[in-house]
This record gives C-alpha cells, structure tokens and sequence, in this order.
C-alpha cells in the first residue's frame, strides 16, 4: 500500500524532469486559442452577420479564449523529481509522492507513451513527465531515475 503523500520527504531533489514537445504544443496552442477568441471579440462588428453583438458578448469570447488557453496550459505541469526519501510524480492535475521502497521498477515498455514507476500488487504510477514523444530527453531522464532506484531502493 502506498503512503500517504503527506509521510514521503524527498530530502534534497536530485533529479527534476519536466517534458519538452508537449511543453511547446500547450504553449502554441495557448496563445492560437487566446489571439484565436480575441481576435473574435474584436472583428464580431465589423461585418453585420445577422446577430446582434454586445460588449457583453465580446468579454465572454474574451473570457472563454482565457480558459481555453488555461486549460491548455495545464499541460505543461507534469513534472518528475526524485531524491533519497522518494519519488514526486505531478500529472495535469494530480501530484504523488511515492518512497523508494515501493517502488519495484523504472519501465518503459515498447508501445507505451509514457514511463512509468511499478509498485507493488501490479500497480503502477504513469510519469506524465517522461514521454515518448521526446526520445532522447525521455530515455536519459529513465536512466537517471533507474540509477537513482538502484542506489535508495537499496537502502530502504
């Protein structure tokens, strides 16, 4: 069973990873939805379309672009730190924290998008952090956070 994430201290990071393309993707993709809607909210009146536009009706499309490139932005939270007490796996939304000594294994299985920490019962927890999509970036930060398993599972 895993602990509480309240229990799991870190101690001091050893290794932050955060992923690249999708970091990128969710950036573009913010600013295209707000110039997208604000670009709306401005052009509404320059043509007659048959409805009746209000300043109202353009600080909604105003507003709606905000949250639309927010929510795209949440993309850009996963993140992956580890240190001698643990592991910290941050996904869009949820964070979990998870100590070495239930951690069995750093895999990456072939198919898959993302890396993932293997616990016990046939569990696992995905690292949103580590994708596939970024090769290189991804298989340095799976060996790092192997390296760091092999040398705290160990002692835990």
């Amino acid at each position: 069973m895993t602990a509480p994430q309240q229990t799991v201290d870190l101690g001091e990071i050893e290794l932050e990873i955060r992923p690249k393309r999708i970091r990128w993707v969710a950036w573009v993709l913010a600013v295209f939805l707000f110039a997208f809607f604000g670009a709306g909210a401005l052009l509404v009146f320059v043509e007659s379309s048959g409805f009746n536009f209000r300043p109202a009706d353009q600080i909604a499309m105003v507003v709606l672009g905000t949250i639309l490139a927010g929510c795209a932005l949440l993309f850009t939270r996963p993140r992956l730190r580890a240190g001698p007490g643990g592991v910290e796996v941050r996904a869009t939304l949820l964070t979990r924290r998870v100590p070495w000594s239930e951690v069995l294994a750093v895999s990456f299985p072939d198919g898959v998008q993302f890396a993932r920490l293997d616990l016990p019962d046939d569990e696992y927890l995905t690292i949103a952090a580590l994708q596939a999509v970024d090769r290189g970036h991804a298989a340095r930060g799976v060996t790092a956070l192997r390296r760091l398993h092999a040398r705290y599972h160990q002692d835990a």
